[in-house]
């Protein structure tokens, strides 16, 4: 998909287009982010769009942020730790388990082909899809549902992303990826506390990366916290 370029037409747009490009230049300096692709279209999707209008004014502070039905937006860092750690091309398909505000969608969909989301909550979901579309986001599928069990219809994935702390790897997540493919997601026995995984499917099994530590809202699913 060819990247977007989001319009600063508003008095305020200015001042979050600042804010963003020091957001980006904090994900270069401190953090070591290195992919053009995904700095570019980090400086570019209106992470202030994303979060509620009460918190417009922190929409690049360098921490989550809570949104409805008690979820949250993902701290930039993450966002484009994971986003990094999966090396997209353009010709992706990759499949989002918790679509949440839709800002992480937002920013796959600007570096891949398409982007199948899942979320468990049905708000979000709805409110999701309504914001992507208005940003002009044509190449992602959104649906309501347990994300553990994955989208059978779609697979194979050549990219996964979990965005929510799993006691384990869902098993369903692991067959929808293609050979070759990676998947990124937070994994730890405990609901507040998680190790950021790689997984790399190969021709015969699966290697598996640790990234350190890292917190997200429990995964609710089947295959998930129940």
């Amino acid at each position: 998909m060819k990247e977007k370029i989001f319009s600063q037409d508003k008095p305020q747009s200015e001042e979050f287009a600042i804010l963003r490009s020091k957001m980006v230049e904090h994900l270069m300096s401190h953090y070591h982010i290195q992919d053009e692709r995904v700095l570019r279209v980090m400086q570019q999707v209106p992470r202030e769009l994303f979060v509620p209008e009460a918190l417009k004014s922190q929409a690049y502070k360098d921490n989550a942020l809570p949104i409805a039905a008690g979820q949250t937006i993902s701290q930039p860092y993450i966002v484009a730790k994971m986003t990094e750690l999966l090396q997209i091309e353009p010709n992706y398909r990759v499949l989002e388990i918790g679509t949440g505000s839709g800002y992480q969608t937002a920013i796959l969909a600007s570096l891949a082909r398409s982007v199948y989301s899942i979320e468990r909550v049905p708000q979000l979901a709805e409110e999701a899809e309504k914001r992507l579309r208005s940003l002009g986001f044509l190449n992602v599928v959104i649906r309501c549902g347990d994300g553990t069990l994955g989208w059978e219809i779609y697979a194979p994935f050549d990219a996964i992303i979990v965005t929510a702390g799993s006691p384990k790897i869902p098993e369903p997540l692991l067959s929808q990826l293609k050979i070759g493919g990676k998947m990124i997601l937070p994994v730890g026995f405990e609901k507040q506390a998680q190790r950021l995984i790689r997984i790399t499917r190969t021709q015969v099994d699966f290697t598996y990366e640790d990234f350190g530590a890292c917190a997200f809202v429990p995964l609710i699913g089947e295959h998930g916290w129940k």
